[in-house]
């Protein structure tokens, strides 16, 4: 079962297969409820960000489902606008804090440059950061380092000033938008890709060919989405708010005919198509 299954990232470490995403989810019982709810169904990964604002609701949800710590694998983000050593170490230290935890499975940067200066160069305060989050995997408290929403050229500065390539690069990946650069530049380097609205935050669902497939599996569409980041070889990062969906996207069980992939792989939507989300 998917649940059960696991990712073997370049040093090592297990991940789970399939993650509970937290993107958008409100802070308090909301992000409570969700979690705990997740983690009661079979998730034992779970992604968040200290820009999310709902790493403490997390925490206590993580907390109170009684799960042994080793049994799950937490991801949380540097966010985008905090660059430099210091101020990644002090970050890293309040996403802890906030979580409750002792240490981090996985721990992102959450974008090359700041939100609302997208494209804006960064490259000498990302490895700065890079190299705090190094010496915190060294000392153990983090045991993954990755990125997120870069690529190729955000990543090599990184490893040529370090030496050090990126475990994980989360990125927007769905049907109709798999950024296949990236994602071969990934595939090449053993970086595993973390799948970010797998469903293209739903706009994807009525596109005719992932229905007909759909239906020839009698699954629902958004369970095409999710096997497809599988088959892909990516982790996807579903998040629900409704016991219901929470527990469907588990459900995903089975496997895709190669012609039934390739038949996926033509699906494009130019407006879909962007590399991150706002």
């Amino acid at each position: 079962m998917i649940r059960d299954e696991f990712y073997v990232l370049s040093n090592g470490v297990k991940i789970p297969k399939i993650a509970f995403g937290t993107w958008q989810v409100k802070p308090g019982d909301e992000a409570y409820n969700s979690v705990l709810t997740a983690i009661k169904l079979g998730y034992r990964h779970i992604d968040t960000a200290l820009a999310y604002e709902n790493e403490e609701s997390v925490g206590k949800a993580i907390k109170d489902s009684k799960v042994k710590r080793e049994e799950l694998f937490i991801t949380t983000k540097l966010p985008a606008n905090i660059k430099g050593y210091e101020a990644t170490k002090k970050a890293f230290k309040t996403s802890l804090n906030n979580l409750g935890l002792d240490y981090l499975d996985l721990y992102l940067i959450h974008a090359p440059w700041p939100w609302d200066n997208v494209g804006a160069d960064c490259v000498s305060e990302n490895i700065e950061s890079w190299e705090a989050m190094i010496d915190l995997y060294n000392q153990g408290l983090i045991k993954a380092i990755g990125v997120s929403n870069f690529r190729e050229n955000d990543i090599n500065p990184l490893v040529k000033a370090t030496g050090f390539m990126p475990h994980v690069d989360q990125i927007r990946f769905f049907l109709g938008n798999t950024q296949e650069t990236t994602y071969n530049y990934c595939k090449k380097n053993n970086i595993l890709i973390m799948a970010y609205s797998p469903l293209a935050t739903g706009k994807l669902l009525e596109d005719k060919i992932l229905n007909e497939v759909a239906n020839k599996y009698n699954v629902t569409p958004a369970k095409i989405c999710l096997r497809y980041c599988i088959e892909r070889g990516t982790l996807p990062l579903p998040k629900s708010t409704h016991e219901e969906r929470i527990k469907a996207n588990l459900d995903i069980d089975f496997k895709l005919e190669n012609e039934d992939i390739e038949k996926l792989n033509t699906i494009r939507n130019p407006e879909l198509d962007r590399p991150y989300r706002s």
